[in-house]
């Protein structure tokens, strides 16, 4: 989605286009829109507030690559990036919006954090929230974990306490791996 409301933005969608068709979630801050298309959390910040204003729900993404994860600086990556994605809101605004934890190593290799560092980093984002917003928000924010979701892992992931759903990648694409995802049993 471009945070501009019209004009000539090849390869975007206007947010007027979006809310016309129904849209009411829209995915930003991707890894691969931060890594291939070069976008930095400026330019994610004017998007989430160009959702926020079309009254969509944005779902915002956060996450490491392999060598920041390596380079023992995740969490100044994820402080970094949840801070500059949502500079300049307000906390009113803060119950339509959804984090998505997505470890960049992890994408489309087939890796998946381990559950307990899924959550621990899950668990921080709710702490800079807190700190930015207030506990309430901290709280009651929806974060999701996508990092490799699949039906053999999606159970013990939505186990940990901090991880509130997933943001579900390559397995989506496949109907019966995304119909356990979805339909898994949370009694088991």
């Amino acid at each position: 989605m471009h945070y501009e409301d019209m004009g000539a933005f090849t390869g975007e969608v206007s947010p007027l286009f979006l809310k016309e068709v129904g849209v009411t979630y829209v995915i930003l801050g991707h890894s691969e829109r931060r890594h291939i298309f070069g976008e930095k959390d400026d330019l994610i910040n004017k998007k989430v507030k160009a959702a926020l204003k079309h009254d969509m729900n944005p779902i915002v993404c956060v996450g490491e690559t392999l060598e920041e994860r390596e380079s023992n600086i995740t969490f100044e990556i994820i402080r970094s990036q949840v801070y500059g994605s949502l500079a300049g809101l307000e906390k009113e605004k803060m119950g339509k919006l959804v984090i998505a934890y997505e470890p960049v190593w992890a994408i489309g290799t087939g890796k998946t954090a381990t559950k307990e560092d899924a959550n621990e980093v899950i668990g921080y984002i709710r702490k800079l929230l807190a700190e930015k917003f207030g506990r309430e928000v901290g709280d009651k924010t929806r974060i999701l974990y996508g990092g490799s979701v699949k039906p053999a892992n999606i159970k013990e992931l939505m186990d940990m306490e901090e991880i509130d759903g997933a943001l579900v990648g390559g397995a989506s694409l496949k109907a019966v791996e995304f119909s356990e995802i979805v339909n898994y049993d949370i009694t088991e």
